[in-house]
C-alpha cells in the first residue's frame, strides 16, 4: 500500500490509496473457503458445497468486506503516517473500478477526501468582557420561600365575596373567535387559583373581583408565541360563569407544619436554616448555569477557526435524531423525518465552541481531577437522605462519573476564563434568579 496528501482547501485533503490487487484476491478466497467450511445450501451437507457456489452467492459481498477492511487499514496507516487528525468520515471512491473481479488490475486506485481538524487561534482571554451574576439571600427569601410552601398546603373554603388574588375559584366558559369555538376553548367546572399564573393574564384579570353567579364576557388576547397555533396572536371573546370562590387558609407556622415537612424538632428556625441551605445550593447551581453560558458565549467568539462542514453535518443530524425521540416520546409517528439542515447554525455554534474548548482545555491541562469528580460528587449527594448511597450509585457507573467529569471540566474552563477576563457583577433579585428556565 502506497498513499499521498493533496490539500484542497485549508481543511479538505486528498489521500491517494493503492492496493495490491493480489494481496486483495488472496483475501478474498481465503474468506471464501472459510466461509465454505460453514455455509449451508439446499441439497448439501454443510462444509459440502462447492467453492464455485459459494463465490457466486457471497462474492460480492465478500469482496466488498475485503475492500473496506483494507481500505480502512490503508486510510488509517496514511492519516497516521502524516499525523493528520480527521475530522468526520472520509469519501472513498474508486479511481480505477474493475469490471469483474476476476480480472483485477495489478493495483487498485482510490481517493479518500476527508476534512481534518483546524488550526485553532485563540485570542487573549483579558480581552474578555463577560457579567457575572450574583444573588444574595437573606432572611426575606427565607421569608418568601416558606410563604410558598404554606401557600402549595392551603386548604379552601366557601366565601360570599368577590374574588380576589389568591382565591380558588370554580368556572365554566366557553371562547370564540370571531364567533365560531375552538378546540380546548370551553370547560365546566373548571378550578383555578387567581395570581398562579394558570390562566392568561386577561382572563385572570376578568375573573378577578367576580362574585358566584355571576356571568362575564372577557376579551382574551393570545401572544403570538402561544403553544397552540391556530389561537397565536388572536383574540378570543370568553364567556365566564363564576359558579363558586373559595377563599384560601394557611397552615400556621406553627411545630405541626414544620415537622409536617420533615423537620423532627419541630422548631421553626431549623426549619428557616433549612430552606436557606437548599435556597442557597439551588441559586449556586442556576449561578453557575447562568455564569457557564456567558463564558461560553464570550469564549465563542475569541479564537480564529475554519469549522469542518462534515462536524457541522455530524452535530446537526444528532439534533435531529435528539428532536425527534423526543416528539415520539410525547406520542409522535415513528417514522416521521425531521431535516437535520434546520439545525445547521445551531449545530454550527455547536461545534464551534466545542473545539474552542477543547484546545483550551489541552493547552491549559484543565481536565478534571479524580479528586474534584469526588468533590463534586459528594455535593451532588448532599440533597438526598442517604448522601452515602448516592456517592456508591454515582461511582457503580463509569458512565455517570464521565457526566460529572464534563461538569467539572466545564467548572474548570469557567474558572479559568473568569479569573482573566475583565469582569463585571451584576447582582440579581432572587425572583430574577428563581424565574430563570433551568437546563
Amino acid at each position: 500500500m502506497s498513499a499521498s496528501i493533496e490539500t484542497l482547501s485549508s481543511l479538505e485533503r486528498r489521500i491517494q490509496l493503492t492496493l495490491p490487487s493480489v494481496n486483495v484476491r488472496q483475501a478474498i478466497d481465503g474468506r471464501l473457503k472459510k466461509l465454505a467450511r460453514t455455509v449451508k445450501m439446499p441439497g448439501f451437507r454443510p462444509g459440502k458445497v462447492p467453492l464455485k457456489m459459494v463465490e457466486q452467492s457471497y462474492g460480492p459481498q465478500v469482496e466488498n468486506e475485503i475492500l473496506n477492511e483494507q481500505l480502512g487499514r490503508a486510510f488509517s496507516e496514511a492519516v497516521q503516517q502524516n499525523q493528520l487528525r480527521v475530522a468526520g468520515l472520509p469519501s472513498i471512491e474508486p479511481v480505477n473500478p474493475p469490471a469483474d473481479s476476476q480480472a483485477l488490475p495489478e493495483t487498485l486506485q482510490f481517493t479518500a477526501t476527508f476534512e481534518v481538524y483546524p488550526e485553532i487561534k485563540l485570542g487573549d482571554l483579558g480581552t474578555l468582557a463577560i457579567e457575572k451574576s450574583v444573588v444574595n439571600v437573606g432572611d426575606a427569601e427565607v421569608d418568601q420561600t416558606i410563604d410558598v410552601m404554606r401557600k402549595q398546603r392551603a386548604t379552601y373554603t366557601l366565601v360570599e365575596r368577590a374574588a380576589a388574588d389568591g382565591d380558588k375559584v370554580t368556572i365554566d366558559f366557553v371562547g370564540k373567535i370571531e364567533g365560531v369555538e375552538f378546540a380546548g376553548g370551553a370547560a365546566q367546572d373548571f378550578d383555578f387559583v387567581i395570581g398562579q399564573k394558570q390562566m392568561l393574564a386577561d382572563f385572570e384579570t376578568g375573573v378577578l373581583g367576580a362574585r358566584a353567579g355571576e356571568i362575564k364576557s372577557v376579551n382574551v388576547s393570545f401572544p403570538e408565541d402561544y403553544h397552540g397555533k391556530e389561537v397565536a396572536g388572536k383574540t378570543a371573546v370568553f364567556e365566564i360563569t363564576v359558579k363558586q370562590v373559595q377563599g384560601a387558609e394557611l397552615p400556621a407556622l406553627d411545630q405541626a407544619f414544620v415537622q409536617s415537612l420533615g423537620i423532627a424538632s419541630g422548631a421553626v428556625e431549623d426549619l428557616r436554616q433549612d430552606v436557606r441551605a437548599n435556597l442557597q445550593r439551588e441559586i449556586n447551581h442556576r449561578l453557575s448555569q447562568r455564569n457557564k453560558n456567558a463564558v461560553m458565549e464570550a469564549l465563542s467568539g475569541a479564537a480564529e477557526l475554519d469549522i469542518p462542514k462534515a462536524l457541522i453535518q455530524q452535530e446537526a443530524e444528532r439534533m435531529a435524531e435528539e428532536m425527534k425521540a423526543q416528539f415520539q416520546q410525547r406520542g409522535g409517528k415513528a417514522d416521521m423525518t425531521i431535516p437535520a439542515d434546520i439545525f445547521k447554525p445551531q449545530a454550527e455554534k455547536s461545534v464551534r465552541l466545542g473545539l474552542i474548548v477543547a484546545e483550551l482545555v489541552k493547552r491549559e491541562k484543565l481536565e478534571a481531577n479524580p479528586e474534584q469528580i469526588k468533590a463534586r460528587v459528594e455535593e451532588f449527594a448532599q440533597s438526598y437522605e442517604k448522601p452515602e448511597e448516592v456517592v456508591r450509585w454515582y461511582y457503580n457507573d463509569l458512565r455517570r462519573l464521565d457526566n460529572v467529569r464534563a461538569v467539572v471540566l466545564e467548572d474548570n474552563v469557567v474558572d479559568f476564563v473568569l479569573a482573566r477576563a475583565t469582569v463585571t457583577q451584576k447582582t440579581l433579585s432572587f425572583d430574577e434568579i428563581m424565574a430563570q428556565q433551568q437546563q
